[in-house]
């Protein structure tokens, strides 16, 4: 039984609807309990509202990622408060995300970046809502936005997709956030890295996908499948030396406390 908790198979830019129908019954058959589809923008995530409302155990968490933040996004902010208002649409958003700061290749001024993850942080305490967070390169100005609002209401989340330092994770785990680990760990040569993701408290891990990108060991030049997020566990079972029953159990453990709970 695995969660996987960040994948994009209901976003028909990636997906068309016959191959997100083909993904979602192949995670199901191989033990995918429940699928998180995250939006990165007003589109994608009504495309993730909708999948969620016509597929048992796939959940929605509503977001503006911060390279489509140019501009602002007020016009997001006021359709996702309308959908966590209505009950017919409400039950099915689980968190707000990817919200946060990319300055890799700052597809939006940071400005406008730190502006909209402030916005998307307010929106997630006023529903009290978990977070997963998208922050490349830019921990720095993150920090200071994600401690304001923290120390004012409790923010909880997931740094997803992390690949940065021991140090920045273990500020993440202080601040009472997960982790979230995908394909990329199965398949990074940097040595820093594959002892930063040995090193987590496994307590502290979710497991995803990021499908259609980052596809596991096994399956590079593929896209990415949430039945794969199987592959991250089992590759992660044998790192640590133990049963990858553990890890499912873990993993899908602190999934369901994050968000569904």
């Amino acid at each position: 039984m695995l969660i996987d908790t960040h994948c994009h198979i209901h976003d028909q830019e990636f997906f068309s609807p016959q191959a997100a129908e083909e993904a979602y019954r192949a995670a199901r058959q191989a033990g995918v309990e429940a699928l998180f589809l995250v939006g990165t923008d007003q589109k994608s995530s009504q495309q993730a509202i909708e999948f969620a409302r016509d597929h048992e155990g796939t959940y929605a968490i509503i977001g503006v990622h911060p390279h489509e933040t140019s501009g602002g996004i007020d016009e997001f902010l006021l359709w996702a408060r309308q959908r966590l208002d209505d009950p017919r649409t409400a039950p099915l958003i689980i968190g707000i995300g990817e919200i946060g700061l990319d300055y890799f290749y700052q597809h939006a001024q940071p400005a406008d970046q730190q502006k909209a993850l402030a916005q998307q942080l307010q929106l997630a305490q006023d529903y009290q809502l978990p977070v997963s967070f998208h922050v490349r390169e830019a921990f720095n100005d993150f920090w200071p936005i994600f401690d304001k609002a923290h120390n004012i209401s409790p923010v909880r989340g997931v740094l997803h997709s992390f690949t940065d330092t021991m140090q920045q994770a273990e500020a993440g785990l202080s601040r009472g956030l997960y982790i979230g680990v995908n394909g990329i760990s199965t398949f990074t040569k940097d040595a820093q890295q594959q002892a930063m993701f040995d090193a987590l408290p496994l307590d502290r891990i979710v497991l995803e996908t990021d499908a259609p990108f980052l596809a596991p060991a096994g399956h590079r030049g593929k896209q990415n499948q949430p039945a794969w997020v199987k592959d991250v566990a089992a590759y992660h079972a044998a790192r640590r030396a133990c049963d990858v029953q553990k890890i499912a159990d873990t993993t899908t453990s602190n999934a369901q406390s994050l968000f569904l709970s």
